[in-house]
Order: structure tokens, then C-alpha cells, then sequence
């Protein structure tokens, strides 16, 4: 009875196991893709004309030179080109450049001078001095024979004779070079004119250095703008240090902000961000316009463990919308929080 029972129990298992191995098991149910939420970026900012912020100096370079004069004070709107400042040397540099001008006009009327040859009244002046010169000569001659040959039969010395000869070779002498002057005056040689044409571009040379140099002695504006400090003052020596004065385009202004090199696949050009004024409850409004290309290394210094100290940053720069860039127009380097709203689906 027992081996019934036995045998009872291994035909059920073999049954249920047939049954097991003959049916395909179901498929796994796939388990549902969790949604991919953008994230924004967010950084510290700091405010920054579009311009930036241009430090002037004596245009000189390493010379120390004293400020003569100060023609600006902060706060005011300048144009393009506009004189800011003069040194004290600037007085001699324009004299240089005034003799240099003189110079260049006597030699370019020079020039003008042998390119026209003579006058007609200075032509015939010369035509009558050859002619003269030629009677000089010819009575030389005579005498010249005359003391020849009284000399033989003793009525005539030798020293007379001798001093006529020379008198007729020096008249001969002066009648060639007033023939040579009448041919000057006739037509320019092409030696003159080549002479007198290097001559004008020396001068003109002299010149460009000339005013190169006086505007060495003067500041002017580079850009429209707005003077935003002074560092010099009439009287003082400006040299390498702070330099004469602080000017930028205030009326675009911009929020430059360091992000993170991880961050940065996550940003486009035109994204929009929320700019966060200390002090302010308003956030103001900007737009991704240009991501730096190169990254920057920024050490930090802090007692805080955990911090961040050597981060490496791209500057991101943003354009800030009208309220916020007529409220931070006089707050130029002013630190901000930046966050960048992620870029819409």
C-alpha cells in the first residue's frame, strides 16, 4: 500500500512537470522609462559693459610724463575721438610738426620750381649774358694775340702775354656755364627732378613721424562712452601704474557669467536666464548671447572644506532686457546670480 502511494506522488510530479515544460513562459513586463527632466544652469555673474571697461593711459608707453591738461570729468558722455587729455610735451610735438610742414612746403616748391624750368624774361636774361660773355671772350683773344707778338721783337713782356691768355681762358670758362645755366632753365634734367622728388618724400616722412609723435602727447577717446574714473589730476606724473582714466559704452550692458566646463553641453545660444540683484526682489530678465571658448582656471581661497578650489569656468556673457541694464548702468563689476532656465521641448 505504501508503494502505491509512492508511485502516486511521482506520476503527479512528472505530470505537473510536463506541463510546466511544455507551455512558453510569459514575457518579462518591461519596467515604464522614467521621464528626462532638463535642468538649468545656474552660476555667479558679475555686471559688465558690452564695450567693457576701458582703462586709458599715456599712449607713450613706459615714458612717466606730467598731465597737462584734463579735459573730462567722471560722469560725462564723450564721443568717438574726442580729446580727453594732454601731456606736458605736447607743445614741443607741435612744434616739430610745424617745422616739419614748413620744411615739406619749401621742398615740394623746389620741385614745382625745376619742373617748370625757367621764366621766358629769365631765358632772355641768360641768352644776353652768353652773348656778353662772348664779346668778353673774343677782346681777350685780341689782346691775347696782340701781346703774342710784340713779345719777339721786345716791345711786349712775357708776363702781359701770358696774364691775357689766362684772361681769355677764364671768359671762355664763364661763357660754357652760361651756357650750361640757359640749358637748366630750357627743360629740368631728369637727375634734378629725381633729386628733388626723393627730397619731398623725406619731408613728408618727417612729417608723418612728427605728427605721430604729438599724437602721443594726447588721449583721445576710442569709443563713445561715459567716463566712469579718474586716476590723474593736472600736474600729476602718470606712468605704468593705474594709468590716466576708466571709460565704457554704458548703454548696453551685460552679465558675464562663470559656469562650470560640466555645465556648459547643457547651454545654447538664446536661452533665456533670471538675473538675482542683491538687494533686489525684482529679477530681471536675460539671454544667452555668446559661450566663451576657452576655459579658465579659478582658485579660489576659503576655509570652507567642501568648496570648490580649483574650479575650471567658461565665461558665458548675457544680454541684459532694458529695466535691468538702466538699473545696473553705474554698477559695472557688481556680483549677480545667474540662472539659466533650461531650453524649452
Amino acid at each position: 500500500m505504501k508503494r502505491w502511494l509512492i508511485i502516486a506522488a511521482l506520476l503527479a510530479a512528472g505530470g505537473a512537470g510536463w506541463f510546466l515544460w511544455g507551455r512558453t513562459p510569459p514575457a518579462p513586463v518591461a519596467a515604464a522609462a522614467a521621464p528626462v527632466v532638463e535642468q538649468g544652469v545656474g552660476a555667479l555673474g558679475r555686471v559688465e559693459p558690452r564695450s567693457r571697461i576701458r582703462r586709458l593711459n599715456q599712449p607713450g608707453g613706459m615714458a612717466v610724463t606730467r598731465l597737462s591738461r584734463l579735459l573730462v570729468t567722471e560722469g560725462d558722455e564723450v564721443r568717438e575721438g574726442q580729446l580727453l587729455a594732454e601731456f606736458g610735451d605736447a607743445p614741443l610735438k607741435d612744434s616739430e610738426v610745424a617745422r616739419a610742414e614748413a620744411n615739406l612746403a619749401e621742398q615740394r616748391a623746389a620741385l614745382t620750381r625745376i619742373r617748370a624750368g625757367g621764366r621766358p624774361s629769365e631765358i632772355d636774361a641768360q641768352r644776353a649774358r652768353i652773348a656778353s660773355l662772348a664779346a668778353q671772350e673774343e677782346i681777350a683773344r685780341r689782346d691775347a694775340g696782340r701781346s703774342d707778338r710784340l713779345v719777339p721783337s721786345g716791345a711786349g713782356t712775357e708776363a702781359v702775354a701770358e696774364r691775357n691768355r689766362f684772361a681769355v681762358a677764364r671768359a671762355g670758362a664763364e661763357r660754357q656755364q652760361a651756357v650750361a645755366e640757359l640749358e637748366t632753365l630750357s627743360g629740368p634734367r631728369p637727375e634734378d627732378v629725381a633729386l628733388a622728388v626723393a627730397r619731398v618724400a623725406s619731408a613728408e616722412a618727417l612729417l608723418s613721424k612728427a605728427v605721430a609723435d604729438a599724437g602721443l602727447s594726447r588721449v583721445t577717446a576710442p569709443i563713445a562712452g561715459t567716463i566712469l574714473r579718474i586716476y590723474a589730476r593736472p600736474g600729476d606724473q602718470v606712468g605704468s601704474g593705474d594709468g590716466l582714466l576708466e571709460m565704457a559704452d554704458l548703454t548696453r550692458m551685460d552679465v558675464v557669467a562663470d559656469v562650470y566646463e560640466t555645465d556648459i553641453p547643457r547651454l545654447v545660444l538664446g536661452m533665456a536666464a533670471d538675473i538675482i540683484i542683491p538687494g533686489e526682489a525684482r529679477r530681471h530678465q536675460a539671454t544667452v548671447r555668446e559661450i566663451g571658448w576657452s576655459v579658465r582656471r579659478t582658485t579660489q581661497a576659503g576655509t570652507d572644506p567642501v568648496a570648490a578650489v580649483d574650479a575650471r569656468t567658461v565665461e558665458v556673457r548675457l544680454t541684459l532686457d532694458d529695466a535691468g541694464r538702466a538699473l545696473l548702468a553705474r554698477r559695472s563689476n557688481m556680483q549677480v546670480q545667474v540662472a539659466i532656465r533650461p531650453a524649452a521641448p
